[in-house]
């Protein structure tokens, strides 16, 4: 993935070493990127008997705590090649990190999934959530089985690289990048329907349905067509036995070919309204991200406004 230059590992709360973290180092050493080591410590209070008795601030206790946690995390990949830079923020976890990648330019935050407690069946929490919904940058979450190398990478495309807000041409920037620098197989999904295609089928605008099996050909075409404009750039054929033209609901598509393949990692885009902010993601992101067992390389469209500041 020879495009990151400066990535941001969110620890939160992690005190040892992981295979999320091995892989943001390695990725850092591919790219020669910045790898910085990032976490999170909620104000505190300190009593005043305490500051009296003991002049300390149990805020500056953690942090230093933490500080030292980082380093230690950070140590066994320090050498001459490569400089890991650590630091502890204050304040609401996800909050913080999206401030501190705004001021701080980064192109790429990395984290380990925290399932929501409770449910078991969700792989991401609600700052999981927020990240994916708010952070500017791309925002890779793996989940807590994941391997050292993916195996299987999905990339989920709406099917032109042309629309405003479409996230497509990243989406397979990044999914071929990433599928040769893993040495995984990749596969293509995109879903597709023709509009008013239930009004005709009954009612006032019913057609016959040799008539209507035409129209549905002609708009699996137009999608055929859409997907190979789309994947000449990157040697892909829409034909390939990879790429998977679903008939249907997106959400429900990519969940399927995922299972189906058992990919690893699903590369997708989160499309909301471009350049307002408040509106962080589209509809098909939110239903796959509340749902997935895969880990996720979420991406925004060009415009995307954050609105954390």
């Amino acid at each position: 993935m020879q495009r990151f230059k400066n990535i941001l590992f969110y620890v939160d709360g992690q005190t040892e070493p992981s295979a999320t973290l091995e892989r943001a180092v390695k990725l850092a050493e591919s790219n020669r990127a910045r790898l910085t080591l990032v976490d999170v410590i909620e104000p505190v209070e300190t009593p005043e008997e305490i500051v009296e008795r003991f002049h300390v601030q149990l805020g500056n206790l953690l942090a230093d705590k933490r500080q030292h946690t980082l380093d230690r995390m950070a140590a066994p990949y320090q050498n001459d090649e490569t400089v890991i830079y650590t630091r502890v923020l204050t304040g609401l976890s996800f909050i913080e990190v999206i401030r501190f990648v705004l001021t701080g330019g980064f192109d790429l935050v990395i984290k380990l999934a925290r399932a929501p407690a409770g449910i078991g069946e969700r792989l991401f929490g609600s700052h999981d959530l927020h990240l994916l919904r708010k952070c500017p940058c791309p925002v890779l979450i793996d989940q807590p089985e994941a391997v050292g190398h993916y195996h299987k990478v999905l990339a989920a495309v709406a099917g032109t690289a042309q629309e405003s807000g479409s996230c497509d041409k990243l989406v397979m920037d990044l999914s071929t990048s990433l599928a040769r620098r893993e040495s995984a197989e990749l596969d293509v999904v995109h879903a597709w329907q023709m509009p008013g295609e239930s009004m005709f089928r009954g009612g006032r605008f019913r057609v016959p349905e040799a008539e209507l099996e035409n129209m549905l050909d002609h708009q699996r075409d137009v999608h055929r067509a859409k997907m190979s404009n789309l994947l000449e750039p990157y040697s892909i054929s829409a034909d390939d036995e990879r790429v998977h033209l679903v008939k249907g609901q997106a959400a429900e598509a990519i969940q399927q070919i995922a299972g189906q393949q058992s990919s690893d990692i699903i590369v997708m885009g989160t499309v909301g309204r471009v350049g307002i902010p408040g509106l962080f993601i589209g509809n098909t992101a939110e239903e796959v991200l509340q749902t997935t067992g895969c880990s996720v390389l979420a991406v925004k469209p060009d415009g995307f406004e954050s609105p954390v500041r």
